[in-house]
């Protein structure tokens, strides 16, 4: 490569790169310092390197150095507080190096890299906060879909044993009429309590999402949608749709779940387009609607329904746009991979 062409490359390295880089002398007076360095410690050129604080408070040995970096030359990377321009002190990754050797002075000029702890820190924190999401949304769906089975297979099934032991009955009163007009009304009474487990195991995890997937489970909701809410016109239209990592098919399951109970419940929307397509790496689906729209900062506790959709793209490693004008409906726009990162 061109000389001057690396000498370019290598200044744009050292002005844009996020760690801190100062040249000093022995006696700690700065002789380069990047942006990066500035920004953190407030120092300029012709200015001195303050002690950390564990250097100022150390015990030395006789003819020690001050600095724990110079003395012990072989530690690769230190942590400590490093006092600012500003008056305050931040947690900083030290490391340090001898680079030069000035003949005419003897003395000899150090290079000096700081990482910004905080930023580590905070990153590690987001990174556990996250995994904590994640196991928190896992355990929920993990239960709903125990209650699901119960509700299901346990209470639905008894209570069908309860139907058929009534029809039983009926076939033995038809005589009476007022007692078999009673047993009529009490079949229905209980059909109805069939048909609301059967709706309330169905929103706690369908059973078609693990036996058929994403696109089948979507189009069952929507029509239980069309029968239950008249007057509102939702479609579906996907393409290359498969099936994916189950976990990418729950939370996109209960993401358009939730954005069609907010539609139906807020939005005063008469159609819904869902478009939902997948590729070699990604899946995208969106959601459009035509109802009155909403300004997000009026909506109290941040809407929470809107939240949490988000923390399930972010938990597979997707992104998420909620874009809504007054009078001129919503649209959520998400992409995610096939299959979910590694956290």
């Amino acid at each position: 490569m061109n000389p001057d062409m690396e000498n370019k490359y290598l200044r744009r390295i050292y002005e844009h790169m996020l760690e801190g880089i100062i040249v000093m002398k022995e006696s700690r007076e700065i002789v380069m310092i990047n942006p990066a360095a500035v920004r953190m410690t407030g120092w300029k050129v012709g200015g001195y390197v303050d002690y950390c604080s564990y250097c100022k408070t150390r015990e030395l040995k006789e003819g020690e150095p001050t600095c724990y970096l110079i003395a012990n030359k072989e530690v690769p990377t230190f942590l400590s507080e490093m006092p600012t321009y500003h008056g305050k002190t931040i947690d900083v990754e030290m490391s340090t190096a001898a680079i030069y050797m000035n003949e005419d002075t003897g003395e000899t000029e150090y290079l000096l890299v700081l990482r910004n702890h905080e930023l580590h820190k905070r990153a590690r924190e987001a990174a556990i906060n996250k995994k904590m999401i994640r196991a928190l949304i896992e355990a929920k769906e993990e239960e709903h879909k125990r209650l699901a089975h119960e509700l299901h297979d346990g209470v639905g099934q008894s209570l069908f044993s309860v139907s058929v032991a009534l029809q039983a009955i009926e076939s033995f009163v038809h005589d009476n009429k007022q007692l078999n007009e009673y047993i009529v009304e009490v079949r229905k009474e209980l059909q109805k309590v069939m048909d609301d487990i059967n709706s309330y195991s169905h929103r706690l995890r369908p059973h078609s999402l693990d036996q058929l997937g994403l696109e089948p489970t979507i189009r069952h909701l929507i029509e239980l949608i069309h029968k239950q809410v008249p007057g509102i016109d939702i479609e579906l239209t996907t393409e290359g749709i498969d099936r994916s990592d189950p976990a990418v098919e729950i939370n996109l399951y209960r993401i358009t779940q939730e954005a069609l109970h907010n539609v139906i419940k807020y939005a005063k929307a008469t159609k819904v387009d869902i478009n939902l397509l997948r590729d070699k790496t990604h899946i995208y689906l969106t959601i459009k609607d035509n109802g009155i729209g909403f300004a997000r900062d009026k909506i109290q506790n941040e809407g929470l329904g809107l939240k949490h959709m988000e923390e399930r793209v972010d938990q597979l490693g997707g992104t998420c746009k909620i874009l809504s004008e007054i009078g001129r409906g919503t649209s959520i726009d998400i992409v995610i991979p096939r299959w979910r990162p590694e956290i």
